[in-house]
């Protein structure tokens, strides 16, 4: 099929695009009275990657054959002149391989590639989505009636076997690029292939909905060519099914300029969710603050006018164009979504080795690239980074989305967990700075930049003064070079080298001493270090004969070949021995060490999530009645960092009389035109689920997901006066496997009135159940169950 929405660029950049828009036009866009967000559910307040699952190999049964994806003539295998592939994927982790006709890897090591239709590669990819904090998978669903329609058909029920078997949450993402005839044959799709899968405990819901995305409409491609009638149909048709649906929209989607067409506002207004693409839009962290100002602000104003989520895109940054900046423009862009306000944040892609932009593990460095065959691995910019740095990046900032970790514009992820190979060349080239103070427009980046003519130069007042580099990893430190401009006249400044591997505890590597720049030598100052593990090296200032402040063009850092000292043991035992609604707490056997355990870090995936000295650690700010899995590692006064204690996986407590239905699957005996089952647990109260007429009885029932302690239930329908009171006799009704159903409250007749507010309550004896079911044998209003809303708490 051809290339869809992935190499779409468009030739405009953010602010000349938005000039185009009138002031009149943007006013008119954010008018309106503002809704609340959607509450968190399997979107909304969650990290969704894209999942393209769509690579194939000769041997591996898929139905389409051959090399899917991998090769431009799939009928031959992949090699350097027949090759689709940006970036080669870590391969250590897959139980399948399959031989291509590229080069041996740098280490001599056979060229392989994976299969997605393999069950063991969803299966080990979805463990990597449960161990980084990726909480859902969008899975991409291309035309099916074509020849890829039996390959994808069946990769749907991969994916939902392997988010069920690791906890993670999927649904359809339609892409109709060049599907002419998607008006009708999307709703046969869905109606007879796709929405048995909402069956699964894994298919993702939101406002008790289960989710649909529909992506392409309204972009300017000639392979996109729908006009907007029958776009607004289609996602009404998805509405009137019961469905969530999300827009996958074009970027100036609310000008209606650039990639998107004009006169589809009304079809992304139809949505409950926009997510505007991005790929391709940025190339550089200043672009993305670009976007951020002149797009992403306002398209947020204009969806909270209307009570539609906003879900933007965000990315790691094409490797094969250098535009990742080791990790640098992919956290910009979560921070400033995350900053924004943003309903959630979709993730391109995870598994798109196709163009560059993916997250999952990656070649690290040439050693396991093909030989000569041009393709970038993560070190490409000289920075180490680990295979799994960018699903750790995205771990992090699930965290920062979640309010898990402080809001934070400065990347806390290093590129590499534990000590990184001996490196070579200079450390601090390009690496992230800060400083005590800032004099002017001379930035601390300055001195790490390319530019020998650039210089920091603190404020004024009193010395010292400080100036640091993050060298994004731990390093063996042995040398520093300290330039000025060369043409400046010679002074000498009192300087103090110091270190540190966490960026707050710093110990001095070279005491205080005369740096004394020469014109004559270049204004270059060289000093010999004593061999230190830092990844933080700050320069402390305490006086210059030149100028009334600290200043410095250009630092270079530089470690040796020393191999550090031996890693601690593993840390062992490790159980839970606390829990609460919002913390975890635990601990385990202390490791051992040749110069001895400095402390211990818990991770929660491959993220950080406490820090301590001793062998117990709390970690608190978690979700209630959500399972998280730890680990434990060591670390020495070196730096290096153990191997990972075995996990413990344990489910936090329920919040204190917390409403345990809010969200959750639901069912019911029937409905009628779109008053599903899931409007009595999506936390709108004009909504609700009305059953088949004049065929009593009738039921909805709710998955607590679950066994929990029930005791009471509150029933409700809309408020509005338009509802006169009406009396249902009804029961409730609990089961713990779904299938053998006791009362919990016999069948009576309960009168809802609206001068109370057309509500129920009843209460029981608490008893341990999963589903909760509501059944109706009569309404004296209207001859069929009818109910807005269905709370379910433990007491």
């Amino acid at each position: 099929m051809a290339v869809s929405r992935r190499r779409f660029v468009t030739s405009v950049m953010a602010g000349s695009a938005l000039a185009a828009a009138s002031t009149t036009e943007l006013l008119t866009t954010l008018s309106g009275p503002a809704h609340a967000a959607s509450p968190p559910g399997d979107v909304v307040g969650k990290v969704t990657v894209g999942y393209q699952g769509w690579f194939s190999c000769p041997g591996d049964s898929a139905p389409i054959g051959g090399w899917w994806h991998w090769s431009r003539d799939r009928f031959q295998p992949p090699s350097p002149a027949n090759t689709t592939i940006v970036s080669w994927p870590d391969m250590r982790e897959y139980t399948h391989s399959y031989p291509t006709a590229y080069p041996n890897l740098g280490n001599g090591s056979p060229a392989t590639l994976f299969s997605s239709y393999d069950q063991q590669t969803v299966d080990t990819h979805f463990r990597w989505m449960q161990e980084y904090g990726c909480d859902t998978a969008a899975l991409q669903r291309f035309n099916p009636m074509g020849d890829e329609g039996p390959t994808r058909d069946a990769m749907t029920q991969k994916v939902r076997s392997a988010a069920e078997r690791h906890g993670r949450k999927f649904y359809i993402m339609y892409d109709v690029t060049d599907w002419l005839t998607m008006q009708s044959d999307i709703k046969t799709d869905w109606t007879t292939r796709m929405s048995a899968h909402t069956a699964s405990s894994a298919y993702a819901r939101q406002n008790g909905k289960p989710v649909v995305c529909i992506w392409g409409f309204g972009f300017s491609e000639p392979s996109r060519p729908f006009t907007p009638g029958p776009c607004l149909e289609v996602v009404n048709w998805f509405k009137a099914q019961g469905c969530y649906v999300i827009g996958g929209v074009p970027t100036w989607w609310r000008q209606g300029i650039e990639d998107s067409r004009p006169g589809f506002l009304d079809v992304y207004h139809a949505f409950n969710m926009i997510s505007p693409w991005m790929v391709y839009r940025a190339r550089t962290v200043e672009e993305l603050d670009s976007y951020y100002n002149n797009v992403n602000v306002g398209d947020m104003a204009d969806c909270a006018a209307r009570g539609i989520d906003y879900q933007p895109c965000v990315m790691p940054g094409d490797l094969a164009g250098g535009h990742r900046r080791h990790g640098d423009f992919y956290w910009r862009h979560i921070y400033n979504m995350v900053r924004l306000g943003s309903q959630g944040l979709y993730v391109s892609m995870f598994d798109e080795y196709n163009e560059g932009n993916q997250i999952a593990k990656t070649s690290e460095t040439q050693a396991t690239t093909p030989a000569g065959a041009n393709i970038r691995a993560l070190d490409e910019d000289g920075v180490a980074c680990s295979s799994d740095y960018y699903l750790r990046i995205t771990a992090d900032g699930g965290r920062m989305l979640k309010g898990q970790l402080a809001l934070t514009a400065v990347r806390p992820t290093p590129p590499m967990v534990g000590t990184p190979p001996p490196a070579t060349g200079n450390l601090a080239a390009g690496r992230p700075t800060s400083a005590s103070s800032q004099g002017g427009g001379f930035p601390a980046s300055n001195a790490v930049d390319s530019n020998a003519s650039s210089y920091w130069e603190s404020g004024g007042g009193s010395f010292p003064h400080w100036w640091q580099v993050d060298l994004g990893a731990s390093h063996q430190v042995n040398k520093l070079v300290v330039r000025l401009p060369a043409g400046w006249g010679a002074r000498t400044q009192t300087i103090t080298v110091q270190g540190s591997v966490d960026g707050s505890s710093f110990a001095t590597i070279a005491g205080a001493s005369a740096f004394a720049f020469d014109p004559a030598t270049g204004n270059t100052v060289t000093r010999t270090l004593t061999t230190t593990t830092a990844r933080y090296v700050r320069i402390s200032i305490g006086g210059n004969t030149g100028w009334p402040a600290a200043q410095l063009a250009q630092v270079e850092v530089y470690a040796g070949s020393t191999v550090p000292d031996n890693p601690p043991t593993t840390p062992s035992g490790l159980t839970v021995t606390g829990k609460t609604s919002t913390s975890v707490s635990l601990a385990w056997t202390a490791s051992t060490d040749d110069t001895g355990v400095t402390g211990y870090q818990v991770r929660q995936g491959g993220t950080v999530v406490a820090t301590v000295t001793g062998t117990t650690a709390t970690v608190s700010g978690l979700s209630p009645s959500t399972a998280y899995t730890f680990t434990v590692t060591a670390r020495d006064a070196a730096g290096n960092t153990s191997a990972a204690s075995a996990a413990v996986t344990v489910t936090t407590d329920a919040a204190a009389n917390a409403d345990l239905a809010r969200g959750r699957t639901t069912t019911a005996s029937s409905q009628v035109q779109s008053y599903a089952s899931g409007n009595v647990v999506d936390g709108d109260a004009n909504s609700y689920w009305e059953s088949a007429n004049n065929a009593f009885p009738q039921w909805v029932q709710v998955d607590l997901g679950s066994s929990r302690t029930v005791g009471r239930v509150v029933l409700k329908l809309p408020p509005s006066s338009a509802w006169g009171a009406r009396t249902q006799t009804l029961s409730v009704q609990g089961s713990t496997d779904g299938g053998s159903f006791g009362t919990l409250v016999g069948s009576a007749g309960r009168t809802f009135d609206p001068a109370s507010g057309n509500q129920v309550t009843l209460s029981f004896t608490a008893a341990q159940t999963r589903y909760v079911r509501i059944s109706v044998t009569g309404n004296t209003g209207w001859p069929a169950g009818q109910l807005s809303t269905l709370e379910v708490y433990a007491s």
